[in-house]
């Protein structure tokens, strides 16, 4: 079957379990004296998800906790891996999916600007001449030069976001962490994600602010139980999923 070259995101029938360990023993005594403890649970996360996100599409996954949002990211950036099924991604991807990945804690912001964009794929020239505007938009001034284990958890956010955006991805993956930092700045991203979507970038992330999918999607998808319970235009579907919730 030919590929249809507007669709970035294709998920097909995938199926995610997790192993989930009961009173696990942590110790070799602790093994043999208690040798039936260590009990595991397969637990469910996702159920036979399918969709496909279109390029340009800006798409928010909703859904109580628990319900496999966060899950689902991580598999479009292939950081993990389904039971069954597949997902293909077409184009170049970044992601903020956990505050502070890929920083070094003894090391400055400037370095690990350097670090982090390289893991997305830029060359340092790449690096030297966007730098400026990293460091410009991340507001850290003269904290830039610190070691980020001194940085509080806004000023993490503030980087990672910053070198995301400056990768030139045709795809950004977000996970809740615009919920960090002060109001000014998540202000400022949702402005930028905006200018982004308006580039033709095709955006998908994880919120809990019902405001900011009204404002900003195209599309909502609701998970529920490790199922797509509603994929739609996001005023119905939240309306139906705070029916259910509230």
């Amino acid at each position: 079957m030919q590929e249809n070259m507007q669709d970035r995101i294709v998920v097909e029938n995938v199926y995610k379990t997790f192993n989930i360990y009961m009173d696990k023993a942590n110790s070799l005594k602790e093994k043999l004296l208690f040798w039936n403890r260590n009990r595991k649970e397969k637990r469910e996360v996702l159920k036979d998800i399918s969709m496909t996100i279109k390029n340009g599409e800006a798409v928010a996954l909703i859904g109580v906790n628990g319900s496999g949002k966060s899950t689902l990211l991580k598999l479009m950036t292939k950081i993990i891996y389904p039971n069954s099924g597949k997902i293909e991604t077409h184009g170049k991807l970044t992601s903020l999916l956990e505050l502070g990945a890929g920083f070094h804690p003894d090391f400055s912001g400037r370095e690990n600007i350097y670090f982090n964009a390289s893991i997305f794929g830029l060359t340092k020239k790449q690096i030297d001449e966007r730098i400026d505007n990293i460091i410009e938009f991340s507001e850290l001034g003269a904290y830039i030069d610190n070691p980020v284990r001194t940085y509080s958890s806004g000023m993490y956010m503030r980087l990672a976001f910053a070198v995301a955006i400056n990768v030139d991805a045709d795809i950004l993956l977000v996970d809740e962490i615009l919920a960090v930092g002060d109001q000014h700045f998540q202000d400022k991203c949702i402005a930028k994600m905006k200018e982004l979507k308006e580039q033709g970038k095709t955006m998908v992330f994880v919120t809990h602010s019902m405001n900011t999918v009204k404002e900003f999607c195209s599309r909502a998808v609701w998970l529920c139980n490790g199922f797509i319970k509603m994929d739609g235009e996001p005023d119905e579907v939240i309306e139906e999923y705070l029916k259910e919730t509230l």
